[in-house]
C-alpha cells in the first residue's frame, strides 16, 4: 500500500502534463466582432480564421485635419494586442504599415474618425479596422 500512494501521485502529475495545444485564440473583453467590423477600444476583432486584434490605446494621432491643409499627412499608431493560437503579443501598429508576426501579416487598415481643426477625439469616439494577410 506504501508504494501504490506514490504511483497514484505520479500518475496524476502525468496526466496533467498532457495539456491540449489550443486552436484557437483565446479573447479577453467579450466576444470578438466579425472581420471586416470596424472596433472600438478593447473590443477584439477577428481578422482571419486564426488571428484577432484588439485595439488597446491610441498611442498617436497626428493626422492632418480634414478641413486644413497640412505639408505632412501625419499618422496613427495603435497598440493593438494580437491573439493567434496559443500565442500573444502586443505591438504598435501604424495605420497602413503591415506587422509580420508568427507568419502572418496585421495591417491597421481603417481609422475613423477623421480629425477636424479645432476639436479633440475622444478615446471613446475611435473606431479601428484590421486586415491580415499571408
Amino acid at each position: 500500500m506504501k508504494i501504490a500512494a506514490p504511483l497514484l501521485v505520479l500518475a496524476a502529475l502525468a496526466a496533467s502534463g498532457c495539456a491540449a495545444i489550443p486552436t484557437t485564440p483565446v479573447i479577453d473583453g467579450g466576444p470578438a466582432a466579425v472581420a471586416g467590423s470596424l472596433v472600438r477600444l478593447g473590443q477584439p476583432v477577428w481578422i482571419s480564421a486564426q488571428l484577432v486584434a484588439t485595439p488597446m490605446e491610441v498611442h498617436e494621432d497626428s493626422r492632418c485635419p480634414m478641413n486644413a491643409r497640412c505639408v505632412w499627412a501625419g499618422r496613427v499608431v495603435v497598440l493593438t494586442r494580437i491573439d493567434g493560437a496559443g500565442w500573444r503579443e502586443t505591438a504598435y501598429l501604424t495605420l497602413g504599415e503591415p506587422h509580420q508576426t508568427h507568419g502572418t501579416t496585421i495591417t491597421l487598415s481603417t481609422t475613423e474618425p477623421g480629425r477636424m481643426t479645432g476639436s479633440e477625439i475622444a478615446p471613446s469616439q475611435y473606431r479601428f479596422g484590421y486586415e491580415s494577410g499571408n
